[in-house]
C-alpha cells in the first residue's frame, strides 16, 4: 500500500474495544450527539415531538427541529425518524423524511439537496470512531431513495442530483480488513474508499454498490446487480459482479440484449426462461 493510499485504512480496533477505551457514557453521548448539552436539548425535543403522527406532528416538528439541525426551510419530518448528531445533519429546501428513517452523521455529516425524498426505513449512516477524514454522505437535489434503502459513508458517499435509489439499494463506502488470519476480521480495521454515485443514475432494487466504485451517470445498475467496480456513464450494467450489458445511447434489440445479459450473469440458453425474461423486460423498460 502507498503512502497516498494510507488515509484510506483504519486499523482502530472494533467499537467494542474503543467503547472501553474511552469509557462507555463518553462515547454512547460522542454517538448521539455533539456535547452534553446539545445531547440534553435534542432528547428533550425528540421524547415530545418524535412520536407524534400526521400533520399535527409534522408541523412542530418542522419548527422544533430547526433548533437542533441545519435546514434551508421548514424540514418535513414523518414520525419516528431517529437523528443521531443532528447538529451535523443539513437539509435542503423541501427535504422530506420518511417514517421510521434513520439519520447518523458523525464527523463532516450528512448533507441532503433541495426537494430529495428519503422514505421508510432508509438508513444514512456514518458512524466514525475510527476518526476516518472523508466520513460523509453528500446527496444532491430532487433524488429519491427508496423504501429500506441503507448508505454507509465511512468513505465518503457522493450522490449527484436527479438520482434514484429504488427500494432495499445498499451503498456501502466501507470493508473489513482480513489479511491477517490469526485474529478475528471485527479487530482487523477497516479500508474507506468511498463511493460516487452521478447525476441522473438508477440503481435497481436490491442493489449493492461496494466501496471504490464510481460513475454510472445517466444510466443505472439493474435489480440485484453487485457493483464492484466504475459504472460508465450510461450504461446499464446487471449480474454478480455487475457487468455491464449495453449502452443506453445505442440501441438494441430484444435478442441482442437477451445474449448480453446471458453474458454477464454467465447463464445458458438451455439453464432457464427466467434469464430470456429479464433480458426482454430490461428491453421494454429502456
Amino acid at each position: 500500500m502507498t503512502a497516498g493510499e494510507d488515509h484510506l485504512v483504519s486499523r482502530v480496533p472494533d467499537a467494542a474495544a474503543v467503547a472501553a477505551q474511552r469509557g462507555r457514557l463518553r462515547y454512547y453521548i460522542e454517538g448521539q450527539s455533539t456535547d452534553l448539552g446539545h445531547y440534553i436539548l435534542e432528547q428533550t425535543l425528540f421524547f415530545f415531538l418524535r412520536g407524534i403522527p400526521s400533520l399535527v406532528g409534522i408541523g412542530l416538528r418542522a419548527l422544533a427541529y430547526r433548533l437542533i439541525l441545519r435546514s434551508d426551510g421548514l424540514p418535513v419530518v414523518e414520525d419516528h425518524v431517529r437523528l443521531c448528531q443532528p447538529a451535523n445533519i443539513h437539509l435542503g429546501r423541501q427535504v422530506y423524511l420518511d417514517h421510521g428513517v434513520y439519520l447518523h452523521a458523525c464527523s463532516q455529516g450528512i448533507f441532503i439537496g433541495d426537494e430529495t425524498f428519503v422514505m421508510h426505513g432508509s438508513v444514512l449512516h456514518v458512524y466514525n470512531f475510527r476518526d476516518l477524514p472523508h466520513a460523509g454522505i453528500w446527496v444532491g437535489r430532487n433524488c429519491f431513495i427508496g423504501e429500506r434503502c441503507m448508505v454507509r459513508g465511512q468513505g465518503g458517499v457522493h450522490i449527484g442530483d436527479a438520482v434514484l435509489l429504488a427500494p432495499q439499494v445498499q451503498i456501502l463506502a466501507v470493508n473489513h480488513l482480513f489479511d491477517d488470519p490469526s485474529r478475528p476480521v471485527i479487530q482487523q480495521g477497516i479500508t474507506a474508499q468511498g463511493i460516487v454515485v452521478e447525476d441522473g443514475a438508477w440503481i435497481g432494487a436490491g442493489a449493492i454498490l461496494l466501496e471504490g466504485v464510481g460513475g454510472g451517470g445517466g444510466g443505472g445498475g439493474g435489480a440485484g446487480a453487485v457493483v464492484t467496480q466504475d459504472v460508465p456513464p450510461r450504461t446499464l450494467a446487471v449480474g454478480v459482479p455487475a457487468r455491464v450489458v449495453r449502452w443506453l445511447d445505442i440501441e438494441l434489440d430484444a435478442e441482442e440484449m437477451r445474449n448480453e445479459v446471458f453474458g454477464a450473469v454467465g447463464g445458458e440458453e438451455e439453464d432457464g426462461e427466467w434469464l430470456r425474461a429479464v433480458a426482454v423486460n430490461l428491453r421494454r423498460k429502456i
